[in-house]
């Protein structure tokens, strides 16, 4: 693949999951796994469940090393931990282990273009891996990143491996939302959930990533969720920036300071901005639903995402009845801004739009 074009199962500027050295925030999901390994009780299928960016696909190549390097329950190890120097961690470095299959969205040679979701060649395509591994009759792993974005068609052809799983295969499917998966599928795994992070961890997992995180540590933990994937795309895209500026604007409600509105609609707009849009309308939805949650609860989420927020919360969701406005206003601003992303409206014409919807919606 051209490393010109961007790897779906890694982060932009975050090093990739095979390369991770320490899963940071989840030892209870590796205790688990580790408990089942030791007992004999290791299931043929994992699936690995939790919010985008936590350490799923970490996970999966820690949990898959350890496996093909322990490859007999002849001792009893007590982490997950592999030398780096051992053969099967330096072939998973280099992308050359030969008892590791790994499925992701791939290029469509047609087209030249990253494909949207996962076909049923590249599931199909496992069994030439698992007949030319099986003569050796080592453990073998397959990691699927994500399981998400399975078709129809791939996700009925993973079914029929699940439901006569190969001997000493090890599977291990990454799911952001599990419901969307075929019951069936869910029902042949064992699930294992991975939860958010907190402050603490997060910031000890972007610096094993190398990220700057700046002085906003409080303010990155509360708007990424304890997601590391959420919390590297708002350090690279201004988010918090970004944010800070949504804040000032509805700081007035139903007031709205107009110019600020047209600046933050033109700067939507403007070519090359593609990622920071599509970070704009997660965060206007992200600050609709903490507005809902002030309202509910009868105080604003602690801590902040930007200075000031805790006092424009309060302002704009002084009780319940506000909660369920602004609740009713996140899903019709949500559905309608991915709609309008869909169809290509103008960017910054549906900025403007939104603005003023969550304007009336304070109003009322």
């Amino acid at each position: 693949m051209s490393d010109d074009i961007p790897k779906p199962d890694r982060i932009e500027g975050a090093p990739h999951p095979r390369e991770t050295p320490r899963l940071i925030g989840q030892g209870a999901a590796e205790a688990a796994f580790l408990d089942a390994y030791t007992d004999g009780r290791l299931h043929h299928a994992w699936l690995l469940t939790g919010p985008r960016g936590v350490g799923k696909a970490t996970f999966a190549w820690r949990a898959a090393r350890f496996l093909l390097a322990h490859d007999e329950r002849a001792d009893a190890p007590t982490s997950l931990d592999i030398a780096p120097d051992h053969p099967v961690a330096r072939r998973l470095l280099a992308r050359s282990e030969p008892q590791l299959y790994h499925i992701t969205r791939t290029i469509n040679e047609q087209t030249k273009r990253m494909r949207d979701m996962i076909v049923a060649e590249n599931v199909r395509s496992l069994h030439g891996f698992l007949s030319l591994s099986s003569t050796d009759g080592g453990r073998r792993a397959v990691i699927i990143d994500s399981a998400d974005e399975m078709n129809v068609q791939a996700a009925n052809a993973l079914l029929k491996m699940l439901e006569e799983p190969p001997a000493r295969t090890t599977l291990f499917l990454i799911s952001h939302q599990p419901s969307g998966l075929l019951p069936t599928i869910r029902s042949r795994c064992r699930e294992l959930r991975l939860p958010p992070l907190d402050a603490g961890d997060m910031a000890a997992a972007l610096t094993q990533a190398g990220i700057e995180q700046g002085s906003d540590t409080q303010a990155l933990a509360a708007l990424s969720g304890g997601s590391v994937g959420e919390a590297v795309r708002l350090i690279n895209l201004g988010g918090l920036k970004l944010y800070a500026e949504l804040v000032q604007l509805f700081a007035d409600l139903p007031n709205i300071d107009r110019p600020r509105a047209l600046a933050l609609a033109n700067a939507a707009a403007q070519r090359g901005t593609e990622d920071r849009l599509n970070l704009l309308i997660w965060l206007i939805e992200l600050l609709l639903s903490r507005m809902a949650r002030t309202g509910a609860a009868g105080a604003a989420p602690s801590p902040e995402g930007a200075p000031g927020e805790a006092q424009m919360l309060a302002r704009a969701a002084p009780d319940l009845a506000s909660a369920r406005r602004w609740a009713d206003c996140a899903q019709d601003v949500g559905a309608r801004m991915r709609h309008g992303r869909a169809v290509n409206l103008d960017p910054a014409a549906l900025v403007l739009d939104t603005v003023f919807r969550i304007q009336k919606t304070a109003a009322h």
